[in-house]
């Protein structure tokens, strides 16, 4: 299936997408992806003994703030208000990882599905900063769509994932 790409134009050059004549729909996507790292590393974490303070508080924090400010990580994003933004992380000791999920929702006329990349890879970003003293060898990946709801295209889910429920508002 040959899809043409929105963000070039017919020479080829990057554009912003028109996006002023598309309706507003209810929009919600769900990213997610992991941080692996030592055990040791998990079990400092998780007991609070990482010097630069709470590691799942910090990044949680971050993804919410790096959601706000997408359309500043990538250049042709369009700035959206955001009527709300969760970002989990859980410590996983079995596979020495924490996993992280983000939901972004908004009314607007194109889908937050970067701002739900872009909370998780700056949440596991932040794993990382904190806890880099004493573990290298941290590794940020996984990252990807779960699922998205809204504008003309509808939902979309991930292969074997669950369908999305629409949200409290039904929309």
């Amino acid at each position: 299936m040959k899809r043409k790409l929105s963000h070039v134009d017919e020479s080829g050059r990057a554009q912003m997408v028109g996006v002023g004549d598309k309706p507003v729909t209810h929009r919600v996507c769900v990213a997610r992806g992991e941080v692996r790292m030592a055990a040791e590393t998990l079990a400092c974490i998780a007991e609070g003994r990482i010097p630069k303070g709470d590691v799942l508080l910090t990044a949680r924090l971050a993804g919410i703030q790096a959601a706000k400010r997408t359309d500043e990580w990538i250049p042709l994003c369009h700035p959206l208000p955001l009527d709300g933004v969760e970002v989990e992380l859980t410590p996983d000791p079995s596979e020495a990882r924490v996993l992280i999920e983000a939901r972004v929702e908004a009314h607007a006329r194109t889908g937050v599905e970067m701002e739900a990349l872009v909370a998780v890879s700056a949440a596991g970003l932040t794993v990382y900063d904190m806890c880099k003293a004493i573990d290298r060898a941290i590794s940020i990946g996984g990252i990807e769509l779960v699922s998205k709801t809204g504008g003309k295209s509808g939902t979309w889910t991930h292969p074997g994932e669950p369908t999305p429920s629409p949200g409290p508002s039904g929309d």
